[in-house]
């Protein structure tokens, strides 16, 4: 008897704490999934095409740096950092405008999007390039698959959001942004 109580608050225990580990977790913010829709900022590790129309001297390939800056020939550093690709476009031309090109005509176009990262239960944790469109599912495809011991129903994922870091456990399904950090837990049984 004395065996079979001490069993079920042994059970007890166990449950309540699994269910107020679960319970911590609260769902994500709105505006976690509300910048999936907005137009995309530029951010360290973004590799840009940059193209001034008539200045051949002046199209490259320009990368943004840890700074959030681009190093452009005549103007210097520029900040690309929370900007949209638009917003640099215009940055650059009024830079140039002043005492270097009378009328600039710029474009700024993404060559390669900054890297995503994965860790815990897949086969080959790390960095991988982003891809548009990715899903979480995708991204775990990439890093390997799941382990064994991989928890196959969703993933957790932090992300920056106007200058925020922001946590979110999702669905696999979900689409991924550049930066984001995916974890995939561990599951139990």
């Amino acid at each position: 008897m004395l065996r079979n109580w001490t069993l079920a608050i042994a059970i007890a225990v166990l449950s309540a704490l699994t269910l107020s580990a679960c319970s911590t977790y609260q769902p994500v913010d709105e505006s976690f999934h509300k910048v999936l829709t907005e137009p995309y900022h530029l951010d360290a590790g973004d590799q840009l095409r940059i193209t001034v129309f008539g200045q051949t001297d002046l199209t490259n390939t320009y990368n943004v740096d840890k700074a959030g800056l681009v190093a452009f020939p005549l103007i210097g550093s520029v900040a690309a950092r929370g900007l949209t690709p638009q917003g640099l476009s215009a940055s650059i031309a009024q830079k140039l405008r002043v005492g270097y090109i009378r009328d600039p005509d710029v474009s700024v176009e993404i060559e390669r999007y900054r890297p995503f990262f994965i860790m815990g239960e897949v086969s080959s944790p790390g960095q991988y390039t982003y891809v548009p469109g990715m899903t979480v599912q995708n991204a775990i495809a990439v890093a390997g698959g799941f382990t064994p011991r991989g928890l196959q129903e969703d993933a957790d994922i932090t992300r920056q959001i106007n200058g925020r870091v922001l946590n979110g456990r999702v669905p696999l399904s979900d689409p991924i942004l550049p930066g984001d950090t995916i974890y995939v837990r561990e599951r139990f049984f």
